[in-house]
């Protein structure tokens, strides 16, 4: 068991995600200890994880909540069209980039 002050350093995370997480129904703490602190397992402790790594990725909290509990299939299908769309963004981001860059050299 962890307590909330732990995940949130091994997770990199503020206590505010972690309550983000809990209020949209995705995780709750597994238990208190004697002090009135929240506790959480490691498979809690795993389903922040995951649910940061898909924020990450660009999902919205309600999208995460609809996909984190589904079959991998689901999953791999929902994870593999945010990977096009963000190779899509990637794609004009860099040619913004080049652009700018050129534009930058004009001016010289």
């Amino acid at each position: 068991m962890v307590s909330l002050k732990s995940m949130c350093k091994v997770l990199n995370l503020s206590r505010r995600s972690i309550q983000c997480y809990e209020k949209a129904g995705l995780m709750t703490p597994t238990d208190k200890n004697k002090y009135g602190h929240l506790l959480y397992d490691e498979s809690t402790l795993h389903r922040a994880g995951m649910i940061k790594f898909f924020q990450q990725v660009g999902f919205k909290l309600r999208e995460i909540k609809e996909i984190i509990d589904a079959p991998n299939e689901v999953i791999k299908e929902e994870l593999i069209k945010r990977v096009n769309e963000l190779e899509i963004e990637e794609a004009k981001l860099t040619q913004i980039i080049m652009e700018a860059k050129e534009y930058i050299k004009s001016l010289e």
